[in-house]
């Protein structure tokens, strides 16, 4: 009967720790989640304190010619995490704009794809990536502003 005893025992412990391993599994991803979310903010905040000269306002030849230069994209690395904002206005015609309530006939939109990037987990092993899309009405056809 110890025996038996001790091998419930045992059993429930095990599963006990499994069952810790992934609570805490979940909670660092939600934790890198939220971070995640946090750096995608800052990262487009710190682009709009830039007024006009920021990627939102960036005409298709301006983002053609940044292309040339370095990809058209912004590359920032903070706190561990790896940010890659894109212009995607690299075409010849403009992008219409997303649809809110009703769609207004030739409106133009710069669109922006921001990028980024955080390992976690122990020694790193997990990696987690959000993608978010900023489409930044054009008052002109050539210019954002």
């Amino acid at each position: 009967m110890v025996i038996a005893v001790t091998g419930i025992a045992v059993t429930l412990m095990s599963s006990s720790s499994i069952d810790v391993k992934i609570t805490n599994a979940a909670q660092e991803r939600e934790v890198a989640e939220n971070e995640l979310i946090g750096e995608v903010q800052r990262m487009i905040s710190d682009e709009a304190t830039k007024g006009a000269a920021n990627q939102f306002f960036l005409s298709p030849e301006e983002v053609t010619k940044i292309a040339a230069d370095n990809s058209g994209m912004l590359i920032a690395e903070h706190n561990d995490m790896k940010s890659k904002m894109i212009n995607l206005n690299k075409g010849i015609l403009d992008l219409e704009c997303p649809r809110r309530f009703a769609s207004t006939a030739g409106l133009a939109c710069n669109m922006v794809q921001v990028s980024t990037t955080k390992k976690y987990g122990s020694k790193s092993k997990h990696e987690l990536t959000i993608v978010t899309g900023v489409a930044q009405e054009m008052v002109s056809v050539n210019k954002g502003i």
